[in-house]
């Protein structure tokens, strides 16, 4: 990778990942777009253009203006935000994602564009879940998301776009505030934890997700799009998990840092739904053996890190 232009760029995952790429990389070869422009890092420390991502042209303008070699797409709308809003979410979810591939081939750019467990449903595995697997998803946005996965395959097969991508789990960060995912309470569980040292949460007792915390899937990112292409066998959706808990689990190692913390329940039954159709843990076996993956932080690791950074932001 050498010119990076990333959609939604100033969204969770996007607001981190184009810091870094810029430490790599330099930061004028790193173009951040996002559907407006605000004051964070991301969008002030180099090159950034308001692209709405259904505006086909307008990104291939873009594009070229910039020369690109890689096309990054993240900008999407989340789980439980597309459940309220299915027809948008298809629109924004798949037509972006489409016109992003096209920019790639048109560019003959190498493309990334992030998948999620959200692609799996109440019929798959739930435990260690495979790489290969039944994959029938009850959610709007994983219907977009196991579409993704084929449609980035399909680039690759039909037109030769050299196409990557992730299956994250639920992404833990203090930088960036979620935007209306399943796993978001995992997030809010840290503030709530550091500013009234109880949280409230909307996912059951019990409920086992996969999840990781963002440096981690940062250089995940990285790794995969800087392997060795000709050893890639499935290309686009490794799965890839750094730990996998429930609330409780959670709320125990929050305590250890934060003495006297509570965690109570108040269910939201439509994010519930979500998160019992998901797997309990998932299998990274293939992303390990074709590009080396690999994380740094376990669940106590991560709250440590979390704790000490968000008493300094807060």
């Amino acid at each position: 990778m050498k010119r990076i232009l990333i959609t939604g760029a100033l969204g969770q995952i996007g607001s981190e990942l184009t810091l870094k790429l810029r430490d790599i990389y330099g930061a004028d070869n790193v173009i951040a777009t996002d559907i407006k422009k605000n004051d964070s890092e991301a969008a002030q420390s180099g090159p950034f253009e308001t692209v709405d991502v259904t505006d086909a042209n307008k990104m291939v303008e873009v594009a070229k203006k910039y020369n690109v070699d890689t096309v990054m797409h993240l900008a999407a709308l989340l789980s439980a935000t597309a459940e309220a809003k299915p027809l948008f979410a298809w629109n924004l979810n798949m037509g972006g994602l489409m016109n992003s591939l096209e920019t790639a081939r048109e560019l003959k750019a190498q493309f990334f564009t992030p998948s999620s467990i959200g692609a799996f449903g109440p019929s798959t595995p739930k435990d260690n879940t495979p790489q290969d697997t039944i994959m029938r998803p009850t959610t709007m946005y994983g219907v977009n998301k196991v579409a993704g996965e084929l449609l980035s395959d399909y680039y690759f097969h039909k037109f030769s776009v050299d196409t990557r991508g992730l299956r994250f789990p639920g992404l833990i960060s203090y930088v960036a505030l979620p935007g209306g995912g399943t796993t978001d309470y995992a997030v809010e569980i840290y503030y709530e934890a550091i500013k009234n040292g109880k949280y409230t949460s909307y996912i059951d007792k019990g409920t086992y997700m996969d999840m990781m915390y963002m440096p981690d899937a940062l250089n995940a990112i990285v790794d995969l799009m800087e392997a060795d292409s000709s050893k890639l066998i499935h290309r686009n959706a490794f799965n890839i998990t750094a730990m996998s808990f429930d609330p409780e689990g959670i709320a125990a190692s929050i305590a250890k840092f934060v003495p006297g913390f509570e965690i109570s329940y108040e269910v939201d039954p439509e994010r519930q739904k979500i998160a019992e159709s998901w797997p309990n843990s998932i299998d990274a076996t293939a992303a390990k053996e074709e590009w080396g993956f690999k994380y740094a932080f376990d669940l106590d690791k991560m709250t440590k890190d979390m704790v000490e950074k968000l008493r300094q932001k807060l």
